[in-house]
């Protein structure tokens, strides 16, 4: 368990400083019990000897001033470990993640992420000080103390060692025991995060369909769950616990009976006995200590193991020798293949945008006109062909490289919940005012801006639920002004809007594409996003089936054909009131 701590920790050079300090600590207190054998001897004798008593007394006397000294000095290093440790370990934790392809962020994975950086980073920082501490004391205070029986009396030595590897086998299965019940219980503790951030998110819904106070019954349901697997961990530990207690007590009571007969029959002194007892007592207390401190240290294992089980989780390659410059803003698919699952998402795709072009991905929901754009972004990599920007594989692209040469406008925008500036500035931390301001006429930004009553300094809220999709919208658009990227992917930017920000968002779309030093892909069906397209690339079933100009593919009646005159129609469509005409009747 040590050594797994060690390894999970990045810097674990303060924590190494608190465990050989307390080691230290736990020899030294073996050692000073030690000092009772001697100063006994002197003073419980027909004559007391004070003066072969007073060395041992005044070696004593400095040992107890260190111990006192290193004990003031092991609990502000261990509050610093402490801290020190969860900071690594979050900060470790999220620059793995960051290397992670998304399509690790599933729904469970995501619950697990936010219990790892919470629960399980706290609970081995607190656990390795709070309770790994204690554990190094008891292990070698009571090692100590053997090693100095064995000096002083074979015979009780022995005796004292025949209890270990009893009592080392019954806290291994009590060990074990706790573990498999902790394990129970973090996936139960798991679910009922799961469900609480369920219960908050689906209100809404809940409510519309008038189950806002019944809605919470799968979190209760999670609740008794955990209590049940609580109640279960209890019953199935309380046997191993006794069971190792009564090893301990067991022992304790052996060595007690031995000392005393051997006093009787005279093989022991008085000053021997009297330390004897002392010293076994020692030597029990922590061993018996142990199993109350197996419970949290089983859960701090299993805690590393979840820890270690992100870590191991697979990044994205990267390049031994990555390129460090993109010379020119284009975009090629060669023959590319990519699968989710089983079912591919795309097969055989092949298409190029040249730079300073603008181009449509149109097609049907599932023909794979998202995942195009992940890979561009490499937020996976592709499972055959090849994916470059600027004519250089993504894979051989410096990450951060690539990811300065990319903007993108998500369909789901998420802002932070900070104000509009902060959450803009993002793109670009060190852009001007101007530059702010530019940016935000654009987008058509500074309009909502000026009609909110802090401005630029309104926050917008968890996800941004203070604005509207649209408005959303044109923050993300905004973003993609302000960062100044050469490529630019949106993606279905415009859907589910009110007619005044579908225009305003195509606007900005097609300000974006009027600058023909920018590359810009977007999905879209909307006639005016189209309109400002160089070339359409229409997708069906994850395959490219046509390629070319708006005007020629209209022409042609395929499939973009189809799906332009089937948009076309929908903008015709109209709510008719229904009206009730009475007719008169005629004599």
């Amino acid at each position: 368990m040590i050594r797994h701590l060690y390894r999970l920790c990045p810097q674990p050079w303060l924590l190494l400083r608190l465990g050989l300090l307390h080691a230290v600590l736990a020899v030294l207190q073996g050692l000073l019990l030690a000092l009772l054998v001697p100063i006994l001897r002197a003073l419980l004798r027909a004559e007391p000897d004070f003066a072969a008593a007073e060395p041992w007394l005044f070696t004593g006397a400095i040992g107890l001033l260190v111990y006192a000294v290193l004990t003031m000095i092991a609990s502000p290093v261990g509050f610093a470990a402490s801290m020190q440790l969860a900071a690594q370990l979050r900060h470790h934790v999220m620059r793995h993640v960051t290397t992670l392809p998304l399509g690790w962020f599933t729904a469970d994975r995501k619950a697990r992420l936010a219990r790892a950086l919470t629960a399980d980073v706290g609970c081995v920082a607190q656990l390795a000080v709070t309770i790994g501490a204690p554990a190094i004391t008891c292990v070698l205070v009571s090692a100590t103390i053997l090693a100095v029986v064995f000096a002083v009396d074979l015979r009780l030595a022995l005796l004292l060692l025949a209890v270990v590897p009893v009592a080392y086998v019954t806290l291994r299965h009590a060990g074990r025991v706790a573990s498999a019940a902790e394990i129970e219980l973090e996936a139960a503790a798991t679910e009922i995060a799961a469900r609480a951030i369920e219960l908050g998110q689906a209100q809404p819904v809940l409510r519309a369909a008038g189950r806002g106070e019944t809605g919470g019954e799968r979190l209760r349901e999670a609740l008794d769950e955990h209590r049940r697997s609580y109640r279960r961990g209890l019953g199935r530990s309380t046997l191993p616990d006794l069971g190792y207690t009564a090893v301990v007590m067991a022992g304790l009571l052996a060595v007690l009976v031995l000392g005393a007969r051997m006093l009787l029959v005279g093989a022991l002194s008085v000053a021997d006995t009297v330390a004897w007892m002392v010293l076994a007592v020692r030597f029990f207390e922590p061993l018996g200590a142990l199993i109350d401190l197996v419970g949290a240290l089983r859960a701090m294992d299993n805690a590393m193991t979840r820890l270690e089980e992100i870590f191991h989780a697979p990044a994205l390659p990267r390049s031994a020798d990555p390129v460090r410059r993109v010379e020119r803003a284009s975009v090629e698919f060669s023959r590319v293949s990519y699968a989710y699952t089983d079912t591919p998402a795309l097969s055989e795709v092949s298409f190029v945008c040249p730079p300073g072009t603008t181009t449509a991905l149109v097609g049907a929901s599932g023909s794979g006109k998202t995942t195009v754009t992940r890979l561009i972004a490499r937020f996976f990599d592709v499972d055959a062909g090849v994916v470059r920007v600027g004519g250089v594989d993504v894979r051989d692209l410096d990450p951060e490289v690539l990811m300065n040469e990319i903007a993108i406008v998500f369909q789901d925008v998420y802002l932070f919940d900070a104000t509009i500036e902060e959450n803009l500035r993002l793109a670009r931390p060190e852009a001007t005012r101007e530059e702010l301001l530019i940016a935000a006429r654009a987008a058509r930004l500074d309009e909502v801006v000026e009609r909110l009553p802090n401005g630029w300094q309104t926050r917008v809220g968890e996800a941004g639920a203070q604005l509207s999709g649209g408005e959303r919208q044109r923050v993300s658009i905004a973003r993609a002004f302000l960062k100044q990227a050469r490529i630019v992917l949106i993606d279905e930017a415009g859907s589910a809007l009110d007619p005044e920000n579908e225009r305003a968002i195509g606007h900005a779309i097609a300000e974006l594409a009027r600058d023909r030093e920018r590359t810009v892909i977007v999905i879209a069906h909307r006639p005016t996003t189209l309109a400002s397209a160089d070339q359409v690339v229409s997708l069906a079933g994850g395959r490219v089936v046509e390629t070319g100009a708006p005007d020629e593919l209209r022409r042609a009646g395929g499939v973009f054909a189809r799906l332009y005159h089937q948009y076309e129609q929908t903008r015709g469509w109209c709510i008719a009131a229904r009206r009730d005409a009475t007719r008169s009747a005629s004599p």
